[in-house]
């Protein structure tokens, strides 16, 4: 078992694809025990970042550390105690269900044969089925098993839960991630890349949203939603025109304003009450709102 208190550093992290740029100067850090959200749109660089922790990617300039080691150094080590399911999943087609997790198995120290058994049962596999006649949603389930059966250190995940069913998905969420951090609390981390932000909201600690290779903005979720905030005020005529260099967005709209603002609610909020609206209400922002508002 790692020491480390960060289980994930990258530093100035830089790769490219021929002249293009898909990671540019990104850093991050994940402690120990934290589920840590990585967000962005399509081609942001998620992916191409979590290669390079893997070590299936060089880096051009700049670091990765993966339990205070270097992947490409010293790859063993780093993938014993690890378990990563990517975005896109594939077995050998003659195996069956049995024959993929028995294999996956003989790579590790150590199999959770219980929580095997448990999870076919969850997912309704049948493990005489061959892996080449398994749909989509489930070769991700099958993958996402080996992944926890194995009880890594950290678990890496890239669009988990692709392809699976909003029931499925959900139960996998937050029963299955929940339950596997919670078996050794403070000590298994989780990095998640995902666009389905809002299905994971009670689960993330902290968050890096990346944006063309840079992270934008990098939170604790607690903070974030502390500093994030939707503002609504209604009129009793058409709502002024307003210019408020404190809101990230305005949108008005007959009697009614809405602004979004990172911190300053409290000045926003003093300055629409001398406006004299009929009604002002505040709410805090979910996650995947607080996304979309850091990227507009």
């Amino acid at each position: 078992m790692s020491t480390e208190p960060f289980v994930i550093e990258v530093n100035h992290l830089v790769h490219k694809y021929g002249r293009t740029e898909a990671v540019n100067d990104l850093s991050l850090r994940v402690r120990r025990g934290q589920c840590y959200g990585f967000f962005g749109r399509n081609g942001a660089g998620k992916t191409t970042t979590i290669k390079c922790l893997l070590n299936l990617l060089r880096p051009v300039s700049g670091s990765v550390r993966v339990f205070g080691l270097n992947p490409a150094k010293e790859e063993v080590a780093v993938k014993s105690w690890l378990a990563y399911v990517p975005d896109y999943v594939a077995f050998y087609p003659w195996m069956s269900v049995r024959n993929v997790l028995d294999y996956l198995a003989s790579f590790r120290a150590h199999w959770n044969h219980k929580t095997e058994r448990e999870l076919l049962g969850q997912f309704r596999l049948d493990d005489t089925k061959k892996a080449g006649a398994l749909s989509r949603g489930q070769k991700t389930q099958l993958a996402l098993m080996g992944a926890i059966c194995a009880e890594p250190e950290l678990l890496v995940l890239d669009e988990p839960t692709s392809g699976l069913d909003p029931i499925v998905r959900r139960e996998f969420i937050q029963t299955i991630i929940g339950a596997f951090q919670e078996a050794d609390p403070g000590n298994r981390t989780v990095f998640v890349s995902t666009h389905l932000i809002s299905e994971f909201e009670g689960l993330i600690d902290e968050f890096t949203i990346i944006e063309n290779g840079r992270a934008e903005l990098t939170l604790g979720a607690d903070e974030a939603r502390s500093r994030y905030k939707k503002i609504r005020a209604r009129f009793a005529t058409a709502a002024p025109a307003i210019d408020f260099p404190e809101a990230r967005h305005i949108r008005r709209e007959g009697r009614e304003l809405e602004l979004t603002v990172n911190g300053h609610s409290e000045e926003v909020l003093r300055r629409l009450q001398a406006l004299a609206p009929e009604e002002l209400t505040t709410e805090t922002l979910t996650l995947e709102e607080i996304f979309v508002a850091a990227l507009r």
